[in-house]
């Protein structure tokens, strides 16, 4: 029979028969013209392409946790054997479009499109055993959209060989494992014969690939390079990679790494994130604002951080993209790896819908660098409010919580048991002149607290208090005070509290509600820097066991009903200011003259926070487990006796490699994981601590 005789009937016969029929011998010696690719298919009633966006519960993929039921299994092997089906068409349609093909080239699509004829076959076969039957369910046809409009063999060996095929690598090989532990060997058994068919058929597509590439490319740049949308890198792999199946193929290890590592949207609408931490000194100083060397290396190393807010189908913007090793490792350890895109490249994203904008804080910075990006928001500019700006700069001011947290005190009073509640008196006073500065130091002091904090309302982290610990202020200090009134600020003086534990409250406020999302134990360090956030297993519904402790004996219940009526106050507050998002509302237990008080607010972060940070992780931390995410500098790294970060994570991850449990998505038990990369972090390096690994001691 004659091949193109053989591909029309496979492509446009409308019967199963059609599709799967095999003659005995082929000759190719009339391949005809070349075709125009068809709209669909020709297929029976029953198994014609459901309309695009047109899914429902009732034929959503199943998944792994569902395959001890028979229904379920067979509803996996329809959604497979579909997409053999669609490999079968578009490997005919192959022979179609392309009759002018090496014959070497078209002999090998013939002997892979017999393989998926059989691969069909058995699938029928599985499903009847589930009582299962073909077309009963909608099928998809998003295979057949995105290889058939092909304009050349390249198109075909790139969009179906090296991306459909070769995911199919990782799914056959995970959901082989899954089928063998519901106890159907049967199906396992196929699909680990089709898992090495898969290899020969990625294998051959490699082959041709790269004869057809140019010479003095990389696989992986070629590869990216001829891929045509919707395509993209993220659809040649599954959660599960199989870089083993991959090297049988024939595949490098440079281009391994790199996949395994590559992320962007398969399709959702990706969110864009920006770590922006220098925020306050925007919005204190504007222009003015000059961050040193240190604060901008550390907030360079740590721009990975927001990708862990969201998911693999978002964008990061970063200023150096990550090394595709450390992305890699980052996937292995079951941790979301978003599309880094450099903030050189920002306007590589022009021209694709966004969903939204999430800058770390919404500042003049974060503004200026996302405004390119603000029309490709769907379903708004993504920006805030320019009319709210003055309103929202407010809320970053330590003067504005002490002043929410005067105007609260009396009715918290009633709701904390006596005594239990840090005093009226000991909460911050506002001064707007240095003179103000003096006279609260005074009234402080003749109350018998000696020790006294003087903060700036606002400013960096580590540089924008002092500590008044002599019977006078010295000079220095003074000069602090007198600086701090320069561009206009106000400071809050307060007594210094002997602090029992610290830790914050996590917000968000999403269609216009403001919701608590847990709870963070909060470590600094002598300075009031921070070290490090810690998430208990109940983070999401009470306040650290530390927290609890302090106050043993009392009902808990009090101290949620604190931060319900401060989530009720920041809720009016931030409706007047126009905030929206995250923010974060900072807490301490202190020794008071009858025992352990309550400082239900510090100070309110209208952003994000590492605790929040931390919050969101959990989400790749098995159920009760502790976790911990841990700043280091290089002193303590030295303090550690190692002489680069590189160094103490290969001593620890010896020590303690990250392990993960649970089914159906393994979940981290224990170990310690870098956040960002210690090969190139100067400044930081951001760890995540989980099970007995959290619960050291700093």
């Amino acid at each position: 029979m004659e091949l193109r005789e053989f591909a029309e009937r496979v492509v446009f016969g409308t019967t199963l028969e059609d599709k799967l029929f095999r003659p005995e011998t082929f000759t190719d010696t009339r391949p005809g013209s070349a075709w125009e690719s068809p709209v669909a298919p020709g297929r029976p009633e029953v198994l014609r392409f459901k309309a695009p966006g047109s899914a429902t519960t009732t034929d959503s993929f199943p998944g792994l946790h569902r395959l001890d039921h028979g229904s379920e299994r067979g509803k996996v092997l329809h959604f497979f054997a579909n997409h053999e089906l669609l490999a079968t068409e578009l490997m005919a349609l192959v022979l179609l479009r392309f009759p002018d093909a090496p014959p070497a080239f078209r002999r090998g699509i013939l002997r892979t499109l017999q393989d998926e004829q059989d691969h069909v076959r058995l699938y029928l076969e599985r499903m009847k055993a589930c009582g299962v039957v073909f077309g009963e369910l909608p099928v998809s046809g998003y295979f057949w959209r995105s290889v058939a409009p092909m304009r050349s063999p390249m198109d075909y060996v790139s969009g179906l060989s090296l991306t459909f095929e070769q995911a199919n690598l990782d799914f056959s090989k995970t959901f082989g494992r899954a089928f063998a532990e519901a106890g159907d060997a049967d199906t396992a058994a196929l699909l680990d014969r089709i898992h090495r068919d898969e290899i020969a058929h990625v294998a051959h597509g490699l082959k041709w690939f790269r004869r057809w590439k140019e010479p003095d490319e990389t696989d992986w740049n070629a590869f990216q390079r001829v891929l045509r949308t919707p395509l993209s890198p993220r659809r040649a792999r599954g959660d599960d990679f199989n870089a083993e199946g991959r090297r049988s193929a024939g595949l490098e290890d440079d281009f391994i790494r790199r996949l395994e590592a590559f992320s962007r949207s398969k399709g959702r609408t990706p969110d864009v994130f920006l770590f922006n931490p220098l925020a306050e000194g925007h919005i204190g100083l504007g222009p003015a604002f000059n961050p040193g060397r240190h604060a901008l290396r550390l907030a360079e190393d740590l721009a990975l951080l927001p990708q862990y807010l969201g998911s693999d189908d978002d964008v990061v913007l970063v200023p150096a993209t990550p090394s595709a090793e450390f992305l890699a490792r980052l996937r292995r350890h079951g941790l979301p790896v978003a599309e880094c895109v450099p903030l050189a490249e920002i306007g590589s994203l022009a021209g694709r819908k966004l969903g939204s904008l999430r800058p770390w804080a919404w500042s003049p910075d974060s503004i200026a660098r996302l405004a390119p990006l603000a029309l490709q928001v769907t379903g708004g500019s993504g920006l805030p409010d320019p009319g709210t700006t003055a309103a929202r700069a407010a809320l970053f001011g330590k003067d504005w919580s002490a002043v929410l947290l005067r105007e609260l005190q009396a009715e918290l009073e009633t709701i904390a048991p006596p005594g239990r509640l840090s005093p009226a008196w000991s909460i911050g006073t506002v001064a707007r002149e240095p003179a103000a500065v003096w006279e609260a130091v005074d009234r402080i002091r003749a109350t018998g607290h000696h020790r006294i904090v003087v903060k700036r309302s606002l400013g960096l982290a580590g540089g924008n208090a002092i500590r008044l610990w002599e019977p006078a202020p010295l000079p220095a200090q003074r000069v602090w005070v007198e600086e701090s009134f320069r561009h206009g600020g106000s400071v809050v003086v307060e007594p210094w509290l002997e602090r029992l534990c610290d830790f914050s409250a996590q917000f968000d406020r999403a269609d216009g509600t403001l919701r608590l999302r847990g709870y963070t134990g909060l470590t600094t360090d002598r300075r009031g820097q921070f070290l490090a956030n810690t998430a208990e297993p109940a983070a999401g519904r009470r306040p650290p066991a530390a927290v609890l402790a302090a106050f043993r004996g009392r009902d808990p219940r009090w101290i949620h009903r604190i931060f319900e009526r401060i989530q009720s106050a920041l809720q009016t507050a931030f409706e007047a200011a126009g905030h929206h998002g995250p923010a974060g509302v900072d807490a301490f237990v202190h020794e008071g003259p009858d025992g352990p008080c309550l400082r239900p607010l510090v100070e309110l972060n209208p952003r994000l926070t590492m605790g929040r940070v931390l919050l969101e992780l959990t989400r790749f931390v098995a159920p009760g487990h502790t976790s911990r995410l841990r700043l280091l500098n290089p002193s303590q790294l030295r303090a550690l006796g190692h002489p680069d970060f590189v160094s103490l994570m290969a001593a620890w991850e010896t020590l303690s490699p990250p392990q993960r449990e649970g089914r159906p998505v393994p979940r981290l038990t224990r170990g310690i994981v870098p956040l960002n990369d210690p090969a190139t972090a100067m400044a930081c390096l951001a760890v995540l601590e989980v099970g007995e690994d959290a619960l050291r001691p700093i």
